[in-house]
């Protein structure tokens, strides 16, 4: 999405930055993971494949992706490569509908997993999906044995209303409110800085 293209969205432990031609071989090796390609619903690219899809994503207007950047790595190394350490996205599925956003979040670096940066970064991501791309309602779908990142969702007030054997995904979805949007505010303001 060209809107995004020259935004950065400043967190306590992490940074979201646009998906740029330099992030893409490092995006490449994570995704060779079977586990994220499950995770994700993902096919594995090969490394053409994954610049062209770059490329798509930096054009497609219903599509918004954020690379997310270890902040304290990044400040120390200055290296946006160096600091990756996940992605997030937002989809805009059906053009008849368009304030509503399916939102992902992948921390692909095990390293960084359990320490709240997933739950920054989607924080991050939904507030710029209601300020700037103005969404009035998120849905994510996730894989029915992802019980960490169900959980995360509904402790961000998500809630079930679907659950498919055939996909093995739950859908949770979200109405934006006044209240909800302010209490994401909130949320950003109580994280604590944590560099391990």
């Amino acid at each position: 999405m060209r809107k995004n293209i020259n935004t950065h969205l400043n967190g306590t432990n992490v940074v979201l930055v646009p998906y740029q031609e330099k992030h893409v071989i490092k995006y490449h090796e994570w995704m060779k993971s079977p586990t994220l390609q499950y995770l994700t619903g993902s096919e594995p690219l090969t490394l053409e494949e994954e610049f062209e899809m770059q490329k798509r994503w930096l054009e497609d207007e219903d599509k918004c992706t954020f690379i997310i950047l270890d902040k304290f790595i990044f400040s120390s190394t200055k290296s946006e490569v160096d600091a990756m350490i996940g992605d997030t996205n937002l989809f805009f599925n059906d053009p008849q509908v368009p304030h509503v956003a399916e939102i992902e979040i992948m921390i692909a670096d095990e390293a960084s997993r359990g320490k709240k940066r997933g739950w920054e970064s989607v924080i991050l991501m939904m507030r710029y999906g209601i300020e700037t791309l103005n969404v009035k309602k998120f849905c994510a779908r996730i894989k029915s044995d992802n019980v960490m990142s169900i959980k995360m969702f509904e402790k961000l007030g998500f809630r079930e209303v679907e659950r498919s054997k055939v996909f093995q995904e739950v859908t949770l979805e979200k109405e934006v409110s006044a209240d909800w949007t302010s209490w994401l505010h909130s949320e950003l303001r109580s994280i604590t800085p944590n560099s391990n």
